[in-house]
C-alpha cells in the first residue's frame, strides 16, 4: 500500500486539476477561478449509494447555485460510465473521471479503506469546498451517502429547501 494522501484543512489552497467530464470535454477547476466549487469525490457511479448522493446534488443544484456554488462530482469511473450515469439520473452539473485517483490523492480522497475486516486502498467518500480565493472553505471526508448534501447545506448556511 501506498502512502495514505493528506487531507486538506481548512485554508489549504486547492489542488489544481484538469480533468475528463462525461460529455469528453476538459474541466479544470481553475474554469471556476473566483467562483465558490464544491467538489465531491464518491466511489463508482450507478451504485445505490452513489446515485442517492449525486440525484441530492441535482436536486439540491438550483439553491447551491443561488448561493454562488458550482458543483463538480469526482470519480475514478471512466468517462463512458459517467456519460451513462449522467444520461440515466439526468445529473445537470459536470461528473468527472479520475481514472488514476491523481486528483482524489491530492485532495486526500484517497487512502486505506475498511470493510468487512478487509483493508484495501480506494475512494474516500469527500467533499471539498473551493472558495473564490482558490482554497479550501470546508473539508469533509467519510462523509455518508444519504443526507449529506442537506448536512453540507446546514454546514454552508445555506437554506436546506431545494
Amino acid at each position: 500500500m501506498t502512502t495514505p494522501s493528506q487531507r486538506l484543512a481548512v485554508g489549504d489552497p486547492a489542488p489544481a486539476f484538469t480533468l475528463t467530464a462525461a460529455d469528453g470535454s476538459e474541466v479544470s477547476l481553475s474554469d471556476y477561478a473566483g467562483r465558490k466549487v464544491v467538489v465531491y469525490f464518491y466511489p463508482a457511479a450507478m451504485t445505490p449509494g452513489c446515485t442517492k448522493q449525486a440525484c441530492d446534488f441535482r436536486d439540491s443544484l438550483s439553491s447551491l447555485a443561488s448561493a454562488g456554488y458550482q458543483v463538480l462530482g469526482v470519480s475514478p469511473d471512466s468517462p463512458t460510465k459517467l456519460a451513462k450515469f449522467t444520461e440515466k439520473e439526468a445529473l445537470t452539473f459536470p461528473v468527472l473521471s479520475d481514472e488514476d485517483h491523481s486528483v482524489a490523492a491530492a485532495f486526500g480522497a484517497w487512502g486505506e479503506k475498511k470493510n468487512y475486516g478487509r483493508v484495501y486502498e480506494g475512494l474516500i467518500r469527500s467533499t471539498i469546498v473551493v472558495g473564490e480565493d482558490g482554497k479550501v472553505q470546508l473539508a469533509q471526508y467519510n462523509v455518508r451517502a444519504t443526507g449529506h448534501v442537506a448536512k453540507l447545506h446546514r454546514d454552508l448556511g445555506l437554506d436546506t429547501v431545494s
